[in-house]
């Protein structure tokens, strides 16, 4: 069974800087493709990046340039590092894993909220 641990969220203010880490177990890393969503009050959750176990990556428009999504192998781990953060980017935010062979996200952390004040 998968298991997704996230940390980093918290409250920062406009323009700064925050790391968001998500431990995977429970399987081999390298076959699952990783991914963060974020969930606003009143919206829907929606994908802000994405990467496969080769490093290609998927990142929304809405943070391109601001957000870079990594990932260590070896340490079962993936990265968000989120720069000039922006008010509309509070909401709170999921790790999530799919299998290779599937289009579909099924394995979620229990979320951390991301806070940035004007």
């Amino acid at each position: 069974q998968v298991q997704l641990v996230e940390s980093g969220g918290g409250l920062v203010q406009a323009g700064d800087s925050l790391r968001l880490s998500c431990v995977f177990s429970g399987r081999t890393f390298s076959l699952y493709v990783m991914g963060w969503f974020r969930q606003a009050p009143g919206k829907e959750r929606e994908l802000v990046a994405a990467i496969t176990s080769g490093g290609s990556t998927y990142d929304a428009d809405s943070v391109k340039g601001r957000f870079t999504l990594s990932r260590d192998n070896a340490k079962n781990t993936v990265y968000l590092q989120m720069n000039s953060l922006k008010p509309e980017d509070t909401a709170i935010y999921y790790c999530a894993a799919k299998h290779i062979s599937t289009s579909i996200y099924g394995y979620w952390g229990q979320g951390t909220q991301v806070t940035v004040s004007s």
